[in-house]
């Protein structure tokens, strides 16, 4: 039987992540890669920010997650916006979209005013 899963990067928060989806071992982890041991966990519904992406490639490379080359970083990053977009929406709610707010003039709309306006003395 393979150690637990103890890597270099890997907090107690992402190890429990991790077991939770059922990778245990550094062996488990190497046989599916970074990206998607990133996304077994985005889909369990856990949510994880790219810092673990990156810390998982830095953990299998045997460096610091901020070591990880520039160049790896962004593939892992558009591997993952691309992983991302695939998934479903979350069940029970609308996928959420970009919030814009619109405000409505009326020409004939009576001056609004407030409780604190003075009142017009009519000078």
């Amino acid at each position: 039987m393979s150690a637990p899963l103890k890597l270099r990067n890997i907090g107690p928060k992402s190890a429990a992540w991790l077991r939770q989806v059922g990778l245990r071992t550094e062996e488990d982890l190497r046989a599916i890669g970074a990206l998607e041991a990133f996304m077994r966990v985005k889909r369990a519904g856990f949510k994880p920010s790219l810092n673990l992406l990156y810390a998982l490639e830095g953990a299998l490379m045997g460096c610091h997650w901020q070591e990880v080359p520039a160049e790896r970083r962004s593939e892992l990053l558009v591997a993952a916006d691309a992983a991302i977009a695939l998934l479903p929406p979350p069940r029970g709610r609308p996928a959420a979209a970009p919030v814009t707010t619109t405000h409505h003039a009326r020409e004939d709309a009576a001056p609004v005013f407030s409780l604190f306006d003075e009142p017009d003395s009519g000078d």
